[in-house]
């Protein structure tokens, strides 16, 4: 699996400044939108983007890339230090600043990793040939029968059986990279 984030933190963690460049470069737009949506104040985000990035430099090396991808990692960096942040402000005595975090949206974490899985399985069905990806995506989102899609492909049963399960086999082996 290919994550050019993973492959800067862990540069980060061998103290390499400029993969922690291209580190801030490739992620700050997205981790200071996070930081805004939550603490809702420009120069409040601002210094949390900091303290971020210094977080990430000195954890670089706890980032663990089997238990999920970079982006992942510094988006819950970056809203727990928010959250915290909001914890810390006078007015949080009540638990009305931190019901403005919530909302029912999927959280940006889910959104990047579904978008992520999504163009991992986009990516995994263009290898297999065009009638095979046809016929798994007939079988698996259209419902439609081995018989429907043997005589829409015009193959024997059997051979359309064939196809659905080597093309599963190709599909999983490509997932599982």
């Amino acid at each position: 699996m290919d994550d050019p984030i993973a492959s800067l933190i862990a540069q980060c963690a061998a103290a390499d400044r400029a993969a922690f460049r291209a580190l801030y470069r490739d992620t700050s737009a997205k981790l200071m939108g996070v930081l805004l949506r939550i603490l809702r104040e420009r120069s409040e985000a601002e210094d949390a983007l900091q303290e971020v990035y210094t977080r990430v430099w000195l954890r670089a090396g706890r980032y663990d890339p089997a238990k999920g991808r970079g982006m992942t990692w510094l988006i819950a960096i970056a809203r727990n230090l928010a959250i915290d942040r909001l914890r810390a402000r006078p007015e949080a005595a009540s638990d009305d600043a931190l019901e403005t975090v919530q909302d029912n949206a999927p959280r940006a974490e889910t959104r990047l990793i579904a978008a992520g899985e999504a163009r991992r399985v986009s990516d995994c069905f263009a290898t297999l040939e065009p009638d095979r990806a046809a016929a798994v995506r007939g079988a698996y989102l259209d419902g439609l029968s081995y018989l429907d899609l043997a005589a829409r492909h015009g193959v024997p049963l059997n051979t359309m059986r064939t196809w659905l399960r080597r093309s599963l086999l190709k599909l999983k082996e490509c997932l599982d990279r």
